[in-house]
């Protein structure tokens, strides 16, 4: 029951990350830029074959073995409860769901779609699978550093 919650949490995480992406391909061109709050962010279509800033581009294969191994890892640490906090599980939970939804695109399309970019700074236009990857990677080694271990 500890990871019920949880792998819910990663399920909405990864149906909220499909919808945005099915809305970005019924509306957008691929290419055009459509405002989201002037200044900031815009929304940009992209069909992205690699990782951030195109690198690997075309290499499907390697991002899909990447994705397994990382998978294999989580089981591994979810049975021998390397994390057993619960932010750090919830933060698990979190990556996990983003990379569920990079990996379904990768699967289904070949590559990943991709549609916010930053108006302020220079970075690859990134999706919301990319933002749950990050966030819960940061508070999964904030959680892993301040987490109090079991004795």
């Amino acid at each position: 029951m500890q990871y019920f919650f949880p792998a819910v949490f990663a399920a909405v995480l990864v149906a909220i990350d499909q919808f945005t992406k099915y809305r970005t391909v019924l509306t957008i061109a691929p290419g055009e830029k459509v405002p989201l709050i002037d200044g900031l962010a815009h929304f940009t279509y992209v069909e992205n074959t690699g990782a951030a800033f195109s690198m690997l581009s075309g290499k499907t294969w390697f991002f899909l073995l990447v994705t397994a191994v990382f998978f294999a890892l989580v089981s591994i640490a979810v049975r021998k409860k390397w994390f057993s906090g619960t932010l750090s599980i919830w933060a698990l939970a979190a990556v996990c769901g983003g990379a569920v939804g990079n990996l379904i695109d990768r699967i289904m399309t070949g590559y990943v779609v991709d549609m916010i970019e930053l108006e302020f700074i220079k970075f690859p236009v990134f999706n919301f699978a990319d933002c749950c990857i990050t966030v819960g990677a940061v508070i999964l080694v904030l959680a892993v550093l301040l987490e109090k271990k079991p004795k």
